[in-house]
């Protein structure tokens, strides 16, 4: 636990993705900041110990089961975030997953289940969000990737996807632009999370169409990008509107 910030409080943050990796870490740092903080995933052992890490530490956190891949559950858990803590300034798309394969042999469930949760979900959730963002003057923060913004092989779906979020992000941007509200996404790169340590590469993968997305400069740890979600959700980027932010060690660079 380390910021002496408290550039949160009196504010309410949804983060979705909340058990593991960057949900987790951007779910400490906003609570270290003095946010309520309501986490959602459907891993309930990941959620139970991000909630205990964060109270230990004196955070105010709740957790919810919902499920992001589905319209219903992403509208439950707004929901439920409001009636938990009474408003809603933040809404923090993190949740995601990745399936490595080789086009022509993805499977339709990995690349459906894969737009559902990594694009859908967003759509949905910032649907069911904007209404109570419009009330609070408040804002999302969307995660896409150096995937979303250069080809990747063996990740079409999750490339798709991504690329998919920047979009979005910017149109949304634009439908509201004259309306209170500011709607930003960060693009990682490798980041030490279950997403990149867990990989599970198919079979004869050619590790040389492979090698420059890992860049010259390592993973990133998920409080680095935490920290940056902190930073545009805050008042300090109160200008900040439509914009990606690259957080990839130079990996998109050149």
């Amino acid at each position: 636990m380390g910021s002496s910030e408290r550039r949160f409080e009196g504010k309410v943050t949804l983060v979705t993705g909340g058990a593991s990796g960057i949900g987790r870490a951007t779910c400490i740092r906003l609570a270290e900041e003095g946010a309520q903080v309501f986490a959602t995933d459907v891993n309930s052992a990941g959620l139970a110990e991000t909630e205990a890490v964060v109270k230990d530490a004196g955070g105010a956190i709740q957790a919810g089961i919902f499920d992001v891949a589905l319209r219903a559950s992403c509208f439950e858990s707004v929901q439920a975030a409001v009636d938990a803590f009474g408003r809603l300034d933040v809404l923090a798309n993190v949740a995601g997953i990745v399936r490595f394969a080789h086009t022509h042999e993805m499977s339709e469930e990995d690349w459906n289940i894969t737009l559902a949760v990594n694009l859908s979900g967003p759509f949905f959730m910032s649907q069911a969000a904007i209404p109570h963002l419009l009330e609070t003057e408040g804002n999302i923060v969307n995660i896409a990737s150096n995937a979303g913004l250069m080809g990747q092989a063996y990740t079409a779906a999750y490339c798709a996807t991504k690329a998919g979020i920047a979009n979005l992000t910017r149109a949304l941007a634009m439908e509201y632009m004259k309306q209170p509200i500011r709607i930003n996404a960060i693009a990682p790169a490798g980041t030490k999370t279950a997403i990149a340590t867990g990989v599970d590469f198919p079979a004869d993968i050619d590790m040389d169409l492979m090698k420059r997305y890992s860049g010259m400069r390592g993973l990133s740890e998920p409080a680095d990008i935490a920290a940056a979600i902190a930073y545009i959700a805050s008042d300090d980027a109160k200008r900040v509107h439509g914009s990606i932010f690259s957080i990839d060690g130079g990996v998109t660079a050149g």
